[in-house]
């Protein structure tokens, strides 16, 4: 009687050590199950922030513009070259859209003799609200006889939407001001020649908000007439909008890898919440053993 016992007492240890085995290695399973789909899943989001395919500088722009309305149209990835004289105001545009982070890079090459000065690159949105640097020498004083000098500027992330009396930067249309300060009457009309350069870095989901503009911040560079009707008057006359915008266009604002990652997290709840229940509801009585035993 007591060998029974001890023997139905073994069967009963090996088939809960024998069902938690079963269970663990269901749990792992799924586990991995989980991570697959994470994998899966986190693949077009990776993806999607490599960075483009620069444009080609064949076509780059060799002049600047004078003011915000003459500012020349310049891709990002897109090196602009331009010549001018110490003392002009030169003026860039870019296209900026929600979850990128801009980094204008400027390269002022001087003339053999002068004395020092001092440049500075301001970067405008659409509204033409100066836009803060959140970090790069803006500002840099070239030494007397210095053969260039170099500035950049990093903005902070475009955001699809913000509430109307912010300063965030929006969607839409950059301007780049690249002049000297504080130059001295000697040196005014001098020859230089300036280089600019403007990429940006996907920030993705994380810098995603919930909200969109209706359009994007590209102001009216013309005023054309509907139709064949030549009156521009404010019935018949329609704003031309600026021709540069985004390779791929501009973003809807309603989409980010932020929705990607909100999936992924509530499938690994799941099968967090299957894995526990699996492990702690038991495996009930063996098979072989009596009730009461």
């Amino acid at each position: 009687m007591r060998t029974t016992r001890v023997l139905s007492s073994f069967r009963v240890l090996r088939g809960v050590r024998a069902g938690g085995a079963g269970r663990a290695g269901r749990v792992v399973r799924a586990v991995g199950a989980g991570l697959l789909v994470l994998g899966a899943a986190a693949s077009p989001a990776v993806a999607d922030s490599s960075p483009s395919a620069s444009p080609s500088d064949d076509d780059a722009p060799t002049s600047a513009g004078t003011s915000f309305r003459t500012a020349t149209e310049v891709d990002q990835g897109q090196r602009a070259t331009a010549s001018a004289s110490m003392g002009d105001y030169l003026y860039w545009s870019f296209p900026a859209d929600a979850g990128q982070r801009p980094t204008v890079k400027a390269t002022v090459k001087l003339p053999d003799a002068h004395a020092s000065a001092t440049w500075q690159v301001d970067v405008y949105d659409g509204l033409r609200r100066r836009q803060a640097c959140q970090y790069g020498a803006q500002t840099r004083t070239a030494a007397q006889d210095a053969a260039s000098v170099e500035l950049s500027c990093t903005l902070r992330t475009v955001r699809a939407w913000s509430e109307p009396w912010a300063d965030d930067p929006l969607p839409g249309t950059y301007y780049v001001r690249l002049t000297t300060v504080g130059l001295k009457a000697a040196d005014l009309g001098l020859p230089v020649s300036a280089e600019v350069r403007i990429d940006s870095k996907d920030i993705g989901g994380a810098a995603a908000v919930d909200g969109s503009l209706a359009e994007p911040l590209v102001p009216g560079v013309a005023v054309a007439a509907k139709g064949d009707d030549s009156d521009e008057d404010s019935e018949s006359s329609v704003a031309v909008l600026s021709s540069i915008e985004p390779d791929d266009g501009w973003a809807s604002g309603w989409w980010s890898d932020r929705w990607v990652w909100t999936g992924v997290g509530g499938v690994l709840a799941a099968l967090a919440g299957v894995g526990g229940y699996t492990l702690t509801r038991g495996a009930g009585r063996p098979r072989g053993v009596p009730p009461g035993a």
